[in-house]
């Protein structure tokens, strides 16, 4: 039955992306020539389909496949702006989208159904490529520095106020004095077991005292940062908002977090077709630190820029391509 269930709600969002007029994606936004990318020959007129999920780091790492892809002369497609993991990985299984970034801590915990994360970053790549690729037909592969990992933060002045620098000393303030630790929770990091719920079992948080309120994701950060509706709240941590509104992130001192490092991903058919793919997006995932990608994002985020031109400006100033 679960199957049967599972099955149906996967008919009903393929079909929500035709309807949508998505099945065949959209023309690249913006336009660009070869630079340290260079035209392949083997990729010269394939047809790619790239994806990302609905929310501002993805839609950048998203674009950025799409010019590096663009630079080697493949045909490329947009199905940027998915809405929600399981969408897009839905869309990857049945072959809608070719190539996109996801992150490790998604793959093992959501895709995979594990519920102990391995703290070492390695250490979880290796074990998502492995299982994945068993269990799936996946491949994972050019994993970047950056970890988008889950977080809690506060603001400056209430991490001053409350002394709280750690989701141990979080832990201990619900305990003590709930109304100085009302939080704000994203819809999904409210259910997750990588959010909240896991949370509140590893730190030993009795949940029943936590004034919790949960709010668009997007609404988080200024909430938290005008410490009225909300004195803590959940982040991804590389959002650029987070240093953008001084706020400051919680140290995870018990490790429950998993790690989220992008990586790209593919089915194995269009791996094994296409490895130029794999050799053309590895030196841009080396340079995609936490540091940088914060950057990218803030620039979306804070300054109001889309996020096709911040992706090309970036590819643009690494020499990657050319701006035509």
């Amino acid at each position: 039955m679960s199957r049967w269930l599972r099955g149906l709600a996967l008919a009903a969002g393929l079909l929500l992306v035709a309807a949508c007029g998505l099945e065949s994606g959209g023309a690249v936004p913006l336009r660009v020539g070869p630079g340290s990318i260079r035209p392949v020959p083997e990729l010269d007129g394939v047809r790619i389909i790239v994806g990302s999920k609905d929310f501002t780091e993805q839609n950048i790492l998203g674009y950025l496949i799409e010019f590096a892809m663009t630079a080697a002369g493949a045909q490329v497609r947009d199905l940027t702006n998915i809405q929600g993991s399981n969408s897009l990985r839905d869309a990857q299984l049945h072959g809608q989208i070719d190539v996109a970034y996801d992150y490790t801590g998604t793959g093992w915990v959501n895709y995979l159904g594990k519920e102990t994360p391995i703290p070492d970053e390695a250490g979880q790549f290796e074990a998502v490529r492995e299982a994945d690729l068993a269990a799936h037909g996946m491949v994972w592969t050019a994993m970047a520095p950056m970890n988008n990992t889950y977080a809690l933060v506060t603001s400056a002045r209430t991490a001053e106020e409350t002394g709280v620098r750690t989701l141990s000393d979080y832990a201990a303030l619900t305990a003590s004095d709930p109304a100085a630790a009302a939080t704000c929770v994203g819809t999904e990091f409210n259910v997750r077991q990588d959010g909240f719920p896991g949370l509140a079992r590893k730190y030993n948080i009795d949940t029943a005292k936590v004034q919790k309120q949960i709010v668009q994701d997007a609404l988080v950060y200024q909430a938290t940062a005008d410490a009225r509706q909300c004195r803590f709240g959940s982040v991804a941590a590389t959002d650029g908002r987070i240093p953008a509104l001084n706020l400051v992130l919680l140290q995870d001192d018990q490790r429950f977090f998993p790690k989220y490092n992008a990586a790209v991903v593919m089915r194995e058919d269009f791996a094994e077709a296409h490895p130029q793919v794999a050799t053309i997006l590895k030196p841009i995932s080396d340079r995609l630190t936490n540091e940088a990608i914060t950057e990218l994002n803030r620039q979306v985020d804070v300054e109001g820029r889309e996020p096709a031109e911040v992706a090309r400006d970036w590819m643009v100033a690494q020499g990657f391509v050319t701006a035509r």
